[in-house]
């Protein structure tokens, strides 16, 4: 593949099967209509299993809301950020992030302090940590087969405005 032309190039593609053995229906469905045209087009495809797949989404989640915490820690309204209204240091600390900051955020926010928190820090962000290079090992050794991987970006469809209510349910399309 990698010998030909660009103007006449034929990819492989790795299509990672317990990504889309996990998705949705009509994302499935999807892909597999995308698949059949990329191979009608001449290209090669090539199924491939991330070996724990299950851990993804909670090491990005240790990982993501670990660094929403530290990241935006900064934000106290007297360096960066809004600058909340009150009488005292600590109430106008406390309001800036209220009002500053909406519910999902602060959620993160708290979620990631919890795990960078002394007791935890070991059991769940430096554990997170080593997933999140295992998983990159697992990414570089298919790429180092093929020239892209193909997979959905979100489980299902997206969700129409104001239909989702249950943020727990979000998380799993991040």
């Amino acid at each position: 593949c990698r010998d030909v032309p660009a103007a006449a190039r034929f990819w492989k593609i790795a299509v990672i099967k317990n990504y889309v053995d996990e998705a949705s229906e009509p994302v499935r469905n999807a892909l597999n209509l995308t698949i059949e045209k990329l191979k009608n087009a001449g290209h090669e495809i090539c199924y491939k299993d991330l070996a724990n797949s299950k851990y993804n989404i909670a090491a990005y989640y240790i990982i993501a809301t670990a660094e929403a915490s530290a990241n935006l820690s900064r934000y106290d309204g007297v360096r960066y950020g809004n600058r909340g209204k009150a009488d005292s240091l600590g109430q106008m600390s406390a309001n800036t992030r209220g009002e500053g900051f909406g519910a999902e955020v602060q959620r993160r926010m708290l979620l990631g302090t919890f795990v960078l928190s002394s007791g935890y820090y070991d059991a769940y962000y430096i554990k997170a940590q080593k997933a999140r290079a295992f998983i990159k090992r697992e990414y570089d050794d298919i790429l180092s087969e093929v020239d892209i991987i193909l997979m959905p970006v979100a489980p299902s469809v997206a969700y129409k405005f104001g239909e989702l209510k249950d943020p727990l349910s979000a998380y799993l399309s991040d």
